[in-house]
Order: structure tokens, then C-alpha cells, then sequence
């Protein structure tokens, strides 16, 4: 699909996967070093489509261009408009939520803050500050965020480290709670249980099912 970058128009991918007029819309960003095929991501979409619910799993710009860095924030805040407008053409009707993976999930916010329009966001694993910087946070935005916000963070994940930090962050933000997974890293691996990234994924699903259908009866 199209995205509309300041120097010019750029291809990005997206992965659309629907029932038949869905009423719900998960749009599902990757982490900073992966693209939206990663089996963490692809075991958790599936995941949430076998409860029902439609997933679109796109690839910010840098990735499409064969890069490992991430590009700058505008870009990554412009393909999340682009991607959520294309979701709404093709799901008209219903509800739209943004979900990322660490990097993907703080682009999410900062979109949001700016005044993406969705129903809710969900962060697996956002990046708080960067690991040994608990200085440099990134929370400046997130009291601009007017939707529900969903924080899935490992108690494990270094990006998160002291917890306190983040607790605080979330009780500055408008509507925003914290789902804890007890000993998880920043990828949600919990030391001394065999899981494949993909069913890593796929059990934080009911976590984020329960959330939407809470919040979307709400709506």
C-alpha cells in the first residue's frame, strides 16, 4: 500500500487478514529490528483471528528500503495514518486498534498523540527508556494519548527497569492500565520455558482479546 513520505511516495506492505465484515480491526506494528513477519508476530495475529478478530500487519518504511535502522519518527507516524485510513476502507464500520512491538507500539503513541484515529492502543513491550538509561525516558507524549491505552510489559524487560518508572507514566496518561507477565524479558520469554517465538506471542493473545471486547462493549 501507499504511503505518503516528504520525499515522495513509498510501497509498504501490509498483510490484511478479515472474516467477512468484521467489528474489530487490529493493525499490529513490528519491533525495531524485525519486520511484520516475524513469528512473534504472525503467532500472535493468528491468534487473535481464531477469537474473531481482523489483523493487518504492515512494515514501516525502513524496512520496505532494506535498512535495519529505523528511519525518522515522522515517517513512521505518517505510514501509521496511511495504514489505519487503508484499514478503514477496507473494514468500514469497525473499530480499529493499534498494536506494537516495542518500537511499532511507541510509534503507535506518539501517532495517537498527535491524533491517530483509533479505539484503543496496545504496547507489547514498550520501550520505555533505553536499557541502563533510565533517564532517557520516553513518556513525554503519552498524557496526549486520548484513546485507552494497554501496556503488556514483562517484569524481566530491561526497557522498563526500575517498574516504578513506568507505573508512573501510566498514571499520568488519560485511561491506561498495565498488564504485568511475571519474569518476562522484552520479547515476553520467560527464563526456563520452552516456548517458539510464535507461541510467545500467540499466549499474550487473550490478554489483548479481553481488553478489546471490554473496551470496544464500551464504545
Amino acid at each position: 500500500m501507499p504511503v505518503a513520505l516528504p520525499a515522495g511516495e513509498l510501497e509498504v506492505s501490509l498483510a490484511w487478514d478479515a472474516p467477512d465484515e468484521p467489528s474489530d480491526v487490529v493493525v499490529i506494528a513490528h519491533g525495531a529490528g524485525a519486520g511484520m513477519d516475524h513469528p512473534f508476530l504472525v503467532g500472535f495475529a493468528e491468534a487473535l483471528r481464531a477469537d474473531g478478530l481482523a489483523t493487518a500487519r504492515f512494515n514501516f518504511p525502513y524496512v520496505e528500503a532494506g535498512r535495519r535502522m529505523p528511519g525518522p519518527a515522522a515517517h513512521a507516524i505518517l505510514t501509521w495514518s496511511a495504514v489505519v485510513a487503508r484499514v478503514r476502507e477496507l473494514a468500514p464500520g469497525a473499530r480499529v486498534w493499534a498494536c506494537g512491538k516495542s518500537y511499532g507500539g511507541r510509534m503507535a503513541s506518539m501517532a495517537a498523540a498527535e491524533g491517530l484515529a483509533v479505539n484503543g492502543l496496545v504496547y507489547l513491550g514498550y520501550p520505555l527508556h533505553p536499557p541502563g538509561k533510565p533517564d532517557r525516558l520516553r513518556v513525554e507524549h503519552l498524557p496526549a494519548v486520548a484513546p485507552a491505552q494497554l501496556f503488556l510489559e514483562g517484569t524481566n524487560d530491561p526497557f522498563v527497569q526500575p517498574l516504578s518508572q513506568l507505573e508512573e507514566a501510566v498514571a499520568s496518561c488519560q485511561d491506561a492500565r498495565i498488564e504485568w507477565i511475571e519474569g518476562g524479558g522484552h520479547s515476553f520469554e520467560v527464563k526456563g520455558q520452552k516456548r517458539s517465538a510464535a507461541e510467545t506471542g500467540a499466549g499474550l493473545a487473550p490478554i489483548v482479546i479481553e481488553f478489546i471486547r471490554g473496551e470496544g462493549a464500551q464504545l
